[in-house]
This record gives C-alpha cells, sequence and structure tokens, in this order.
C-alpha cells in the first residue's frame, strides 16, 4: 500500500492509499508544492494531476477520508463539516474519488490555514 506525508509549517501528517487509477495519476505527480485552501473543517490544494470521476465515487465520506476532486483537480481532506453539510456529516462540494485515509487523527488538519504552502510526497 502506497503512503504519501502532507507536510505544512505546523506538522504533517500521512495518508494510506488505495490501488486506483487517481492513485496512481497522483503518485506520478509527487513530490510536489501545493497551497492550502480550507471549505469548512475540510483542506484541499490542486495538484498537477488530470483524472475521471471513478465508479465508487462519493460525496458523504468519514472524517480523514482523502478524496481527489476531478472537477478542481485537488486533493481534499475534511476532517468534519463542511459549509454542504447536512447535521455532523462530512460533505464534500461533489462526488469525489476515494484515494485513501488519514493515518491518526484527522483534526490535525485543522491547524492549516488558508494559502499555507504544503509539500506532498511518497513516503518511501
Amino acid at each position: 500500500m502506497a503512503r504519501i506525508r502532507i507536510a505544512w509549517g505546523g506538522g504533517a501528517i500521512t495518508a494510506e492509499l488505495r490501488n486506483t487509477p487517481t492513485v496512481k495519476a497522483l503518485l506520478a505527480a509527487l513530490p510536489c508544492q501545493a497551497s492550502a485552501s480550507t471549505w469548512g473543517e475540510e483542506v484541499y490544494f490542486e495538484l498537477p494531476v488530470r483524472t475521471v470521476l471513478e465508479p465508487d465515487a462519493q460525496q458523504v465520506v468519514d472524517p480523514g477520508t482523502a478524496c481527489f476532486w476531478v472537477q478542481g483537480s485537488a486533493l481534499a481532506l475534511p476532517y468534519g463539516r463542511t459549509p454542504a453539510s447536512k447535521g455532523d456529516e462530512s460533505r464534500l462540494v461533489t462526488r469525489c474519488n476515494i484515494v485513501g485515509k488519514v493515518v491518526g487523527e484527522p483534526r490535525q488538519l485543522q491547524s492549516i490555514q488558508d494559502g499555507a504552502a504544503l509539500r506532498v510526497e511518497i513516503i518511501p
């Protein structure tokens, strides 16, 4: 199973990735730098990856699910409620490809500020 590290000035998280066409494209684009955006309790950032929606794409996911937003070419990491959520769910802006899961506590992501510099790399 492939793993990636997402690091920012105040910390880092690891995500374990599935074996999907989107993950293969994502891994081929790494390492890279990105600029964080926040949307409620979600961090997302654009990556140089182009892909299509996969059959098991979802809009409502568990906190800590690593998702790829096809329309925005962005990795989306929800850790709680977003402006689209109903109740306590983590609802993405649209259906997204599920690429993996954050290892450990996804709320670590709340320390990422809008515009923060991120480094995304494969863990050997």
